[in-house]
């Protein structure tokens, strides 16, 4: 939802500075978020995965929650609503909610774990890089980052329908995934790149 370089200035009333309270719409969307990902996981797990109905709902519940994600940020940026609490919640939200689709889906059998083993190093790794160099500077999200979340979300939405015995939806679903993982990996790369740059630069003696 927001990002700490882009954060807008707080606000100004009466001549004061004043953080914006934590009690908004955007925040509000977080919490809808981490709270579908329990739903989600029920719905996707229940009676083994294998009833339409249920996959479907759980496709919707992942569907939502990824809009929520869209959305919560751009109305925080534009209506100057970023938080301390939207800044920790918002990408713990997102981490549990692509994190239960792929356990999920390995653990049902129908996506390999070593792609989500590969994803959660990757994406909880890059967390633990953005702490170690945090003194330093920050990293913001890359262009590669961002591609490789829409494409993360759409596999993974494909992968929820229940028509895997399609060709018209599993092969889709198996190429997107592909790229997605591809993706994971290279900008996982990238991120650590830039953070040993960052961290020799930090050390680097002032001219």
């Amino acid at each position: 939802m927001t990002n700490p370089e882009t954060n807008p200035a707080p606000h100004a009333a009466g001549g004061h500075l004043h953080a914006p309270s934590a009690w908004n719409v955007p925040n509000a969307l977080t919490v809808l978020r981490l709270a579908l990902v329990p739903l989600f996981v029920w719905l996707l797990l229940r009676d083994g995965g294998h009833t339409t109905s249920d996959r479907l709902l759980a496709t919707a519940a992942f569907v939502v929650a990824i809009v929520t994600d869209r959305f919560d940020g751009d109305i925080a940026r534009r209506w100057n609503l970023v938080t301390n609490f939207g800044k920790i919640a918002d990408p713990i939200a997102d981490k549990a909610l692509t994190g239960a689709a792929f356990l999920g889906l390995s653990y049902l059998g129908e996506l390999p774990w070593w792609v989500t083993i590969v994803v959660m190093v990757r994406e909880w790794g890059v967390t633990a890089l953005r702490f170690w160099v945090i003194r330093h500077g920050v990293m913001p999200a890359s262009r590669g980052g961002k591609l490789k979340t829409v494409l993360q979300a759409v596999a993974l939405g494909l992968y929820l329908l229940p028509w895997q015995h399609l060709a018209l939806v599993h092969w889709p679903a198996v190429a997107i995934m592909t790229a997605a993982v591809l993706v994971t990996i290279v900008t996982g790369l990238d991120y650590l790149s830039r953070a040993l740059r960052l961290r020799a630069a930090a050390k680097r003696p002032l001219p």
